[in-house]
């Protein structure tokens, strides 16, 4: 989905989601809140206020959540050495699948 100008992340997903099995787990950062109304197998840290802060149930929650999504991060962050995704496509968008394509097999073939 193309967005003009500055698109929170959820607000792309919530416009762009199609649905997609239950039995897929989602797990997102904070900014993601109210997605469990969107996908209800999903997993988002609990966040903390002044007047509610969190529990040690819920801490531990988040380090777990945290602790299985840090995978992920380190290969966003692999993928955005090349430039892709952190800055603006100036390209075709026909290309745009392709070469992300490309740029993830770089990142496997690395990994062997």
């Amino acid at each position: 989905m193309q967005a003009k100008g500055s698109v929170h992340d959820f607000n792309l997903f919530k416009n762009s989601y199609t649905g997609f099995s239950k039995r897929i787990k989602v797990q997102a950062d904070s900014g993601y809140q109210g997605i469990k109304k969107i996908h209800e197998n999903s997993e988002i840290p609990k966040k903390a206020s002044k007047l509610h802060p969190l529990t040690k149930e819920e801490k531990v929650e988040n380090t777990r959540i945290s602790k299985e999504r840090i995978f992920i991060e380190h290969i966003n962050s692999h993928i955005k050495r090349f430039k892709i995704l952190p800055n603006r496509y100036r390209n075709k968008r026909k290309k745009h699948g392709l070469r992300m394509s490309l740029i993830c097999g770089i990142y496997n073939y690395e990994l062997n």
